[in-house]
Order: C-alpha cells, then structure tokens, then sequence
C-alpha cells in the first residue's frame, strides 16, 4: 500500500521518531478512509480540496487541518520523487489558516511592579538594568543578551541593537533604565567593548539564565502571569500604541520588517477598549445581563 511504503521509508530513510510517525499514520489513514476504494495515485488536486472540506464540515480545528495536508504533501512529495505520479495533487491547495493567538501582555501596574525589583539584593542592580530595559526599549531577548556598552548613549538616551536579519536599529532607552544602566556599570566596572550582561568567564549572558531569573524575580514581586523576556516586549508595544496610536511607530521601535506583524497589538489595544467599555457603560452591562439568561 502507497501509506505503507511512506511510513517505511520515514522510518527506515529518515529514521522518524515513533512520535512523527504516529502522526503521519493517523493523518493518512484519514486520507484512506475518505478515498475508500480510489486509489491514491490517481488523486487530484479537487480531490485533496474535497478531503481536507470534509474533514472541517467533521469540525477539526484549522490546526490539524494544516497537519493533515501537511501529511499528504509530504506523501505526495515523496511519491513524484519516486516516479509514481507525473504530478503533485496538493499543489494550490490551502488548509484554512488558524486565528493568530493573541500575545499576552502586562498592565502598567503589573510592568511597573516587576522591574522595580530591590537593587540591594544580590545582583539587584544587575536585574533592575535588565527588567527596565527590556520594558524601557522593548528588546528581544537575544538583543539584550548581545549588548555591549559601547552600544548605549547615555546622553542622547538611546541604544542601538543588531536584530533580525543583521538589521541595525536605534531605540530609546528611557530614564529610569538609564538610571538603573548606570548603576550596574558603576558596580560592575563595565568597560566600552564588553558585555553589558556577562555569564561565565566574562561572555554574554546566556538567554536561558535571563529567562529563569525573571521567573524567580516575578515570584518575588508578586506578579502571578507566566513572565518571560518577550512579554516585557509585548508589553512595551501594546503600552506605547495605546499612548500614541502610531502604528508605523511601534513596527520601527519593534524592528519588524512587515507591519503585518505590528498590527497584532491593534487588536490587544481593541482588546482593552473593549473591556473598558464592557465595565463602565451602564447599557453595556445590561446588553451582557440579558444575553447571559
């Protein structure tokens, strides 16, 4: 059987894991099902569209519907590879595409308490320089690992960062993180050419050791949220956006190539708008009574 075959080369050829190929196998015998007696060389592309229709009418989620054609692309891949079939069949064939999962991010309240973490405690001055400039410039967590302090300006405010892409962008870096910067170069004696955050030995700071400090530092501050670099991120876009309302701001700031991806924090704005009105108006809340009952 063509499935079979699949399945023997993926753990023969490519030595899959028995996880990967439970799911190939769960997902093709999905396609078998459906094409009963047809056979799967003969398979077209209206007859893919036709499979992965009726497995949403069977109401799966947008995300195993792109793993199921993911599966049957992979398999009709190897079968022209194979010379078994002239032509691929899932060529110009779509899953819907899932809801983009909107971020999660920290109110004013619950930023301001995470970074204002006591500078008297062994490397507090350290975690305060870290915590406020993450929220202060909204780096990403390999930005910020990477950071030298030949790159900050303290006169001017600003910091410039090698992003994605190898792309140089300058961000500024507000005062209370200057302040809180400066007190960790004074303790640390840091020089122009080295790492604004060394590890071991003097190297950057790994992400991973950023990252499980700021879980402890939130448990020790009170801030119940899952914390992790990237939501000081997200939090310092939704923050600025909501103040200023300049989209085109935020995607410069942020560094992202596409606006596309900025405008994911519209929605978090819309988010919060929503909220506020949903808890202060008064016809609101009768609306949300009366379609409770």
């Amino acid at each position: 059987m063509v499935i079979d075959d699949f399945l023997a080369h993926l753990s023969v050829e490519r030595q899959s894991s028995a996880h990967t190929l439970d799911a190939y196998r769960r997902d093709l015998a999905a396609l078998a099902a459906w094409a009963q007696d047809r056979d799967l060389l003969l398979m077209h592309g209206d007859d893919i569209r036709a499979f992965i229709a009726r497995e949403h009418r069977r109401g799966l989620s947008s995300k195993s519907l792109q793993r199921r054609l993911s599966a049957c692309r992979s398999l009709y891949r190897w079968l022209l590879k194979q010379g078994r079939i002239a032509a691929l069949p899932t060529d110009g064939v779509r899953a819907p595409k899932a809801p983009r999962k909107l971020p999660q991010v920290l109110d004013v309240d619950e930023a301001s308490r995470l970074v204002e973490v006591p500078t008297d405690a062994p490397l507090g001055l350290r975690d305060r320089a870290v915590l406020e400039l993450l929220y202060s410039s909204g780096l990403r967590l390999s930005e910020l690992c990477a950071l030298r302090w030949h790159d900050l300006d303290f006169e001017q405010g600003l910091v410039s960062v090698l992003g994605k892409g190898s792309k140089q962008r300058i961000v500024p870096v507000g005062s209370h993180a200057r302040k809180a910067l400066q007190a960790w170069q004074a303790e640390s004696l840091g020089k122009a050419d080295g790492c604004v955050f060394p590890g071991r030995g003097g190297k950057q700071i790994s992400a991973r050791a950023i990252q499980l400090r700021m879980k402890r530092l939130a448990l020790r501050q009170g801030v119940l949220k899952r914390i992790h670099p990237h939501l000081l991120r997200h939090s310092f876009a939704s923050h600025v956006l909501e103040s200023s309302g300049d989209l085109r701001g935020v995607q410069e700031l942020l560094g992202h190539a596409d606006i596309a991806t900025t405008q994911i924090y519209t929605h978090l704005d819309f988010q919060h708008l929503a909220k506020v009105y949903d808890e202060a108006h008064p016809r609101a809340r009768r609306k949300a009574k009366r379609s409770g009952n």
